[in-house]
């Protein structure tokens, strides 16, 4: 999910199921985005490139690849919390040709995204699982399975993420393996930004989190690992130019922007003294 407001253009729309918001998208050009019954942005997709990441943000979430090796990256297994416009999942799939699993729990997403956003079907690396997130993964078959867990997970209202509480992200380290990585998308930086970056520092300890600056629509992307690692930045520089020639991410543009998370106990200034 992302701030910017859709252009003018004709919709089209899935009728939602139950209780669920309306999925429609619009048109703008060459790149078409899609809505959760209002007019936030819940994914974009350029439709000369659709298997490119559209928004800086969604390329942010990518920056877990600064702490893997590029070589083992399509033996990796992704999976996305939130599928929006296919964006991480079809990149994951094509790009990096990694195993893909994307969980969604409202299925006109899903048919919206096969439909008008070139998620391709089901394979042998693909998997896109219609279910509640917080449940899915407390599943047995996801502990310590997964390398890439990012967390995208907007209603159409794009006040605060759906899942935000300390056991769900104690459960998002638990599916992740030794090496593996979260990368979350909070929206904003007021207080909720700021509590939701102290829950997962106290689910993953503050040693693993790193954070971007917020983008320009005010997305900031969090991202925490399994297992702590604080390369240099001659190492994070490093990988970032071979994540950049490999496959065309502005890596070197992130570090600018990515440095070690600050949680509110270390943020907040020094009483003065008495």
């Amino acid at each position: 999910m992302t701030t910017r407001r859709s252009p003018p253009a004709a919709p089209s729309a899935v009728a939602p199921d139950a209780d669920l918001p309306e999925v429609h998208f619009s048109d703008w050009g060459d790149v078409r985005s899609l809505h959760l019954g209002s007019a936030w942005i819940q994914g974009s997709m350029r439709m000369d490139a659709p298997y490119e990441l559209e928004l800086e943000y969604v390329q942010r979430m990518m920056a877990w690849l600064l702490f893997v090796a590029p070589p083992s990256v399509a033996k990796r297994h992704a999976m996305q919390l939130g599928l929006g416009a296919g964006a991480l999942t079809k990149f994951c799939r094509k790009k990096l040709r990694m195993r893909t699993t994307a969980i969604e729990l409202n299925p006109q997403v899903l048919h919206a995204c096969r439909g008008w956003f070139k998620l391709p079907p089901d394979d042998e690396r693909l998997q896109v699982i219609v279910a509640d997130a917080a449940e899915e993964i407390r599943r047995p078959v996801w502990h310590a399975a997964v390398d890439a867990l990012q967390v995208d997970l907007y209603d159409e209202e794009a006040a605060a993420p759906v899942l935000d509480s300390d056991n769900f992200y104690r459960e998002c380290r638990a599916v992740l393996t030794e090496d593996g990585c979260m990368t979350v998308n909070l929206f904003g930086r007021d207080s909720s930004y700021q509590q939701s970056l102290d829950r997962i520092c106290a689910a993953f300890g503050q040693e693993a989190v790193w954070a971007f600056r917020p983008t320009r629509e005010g997305n900031t992307v969090v991202l925490a690992q399994r297992t702590p690692q604080r390369p240099d930045r001659v190492a994070l520089a490093a990988r970032a130019d071979l994540v950049q020639s490999r496959w065309g991410l502005p890596a070197a543009k992130w570090l600018r922007t990515f440095k070690p998370a600050v949680p509110t106990a270390l943020a907040a200034p020094a009483a003065p003294a008495p």
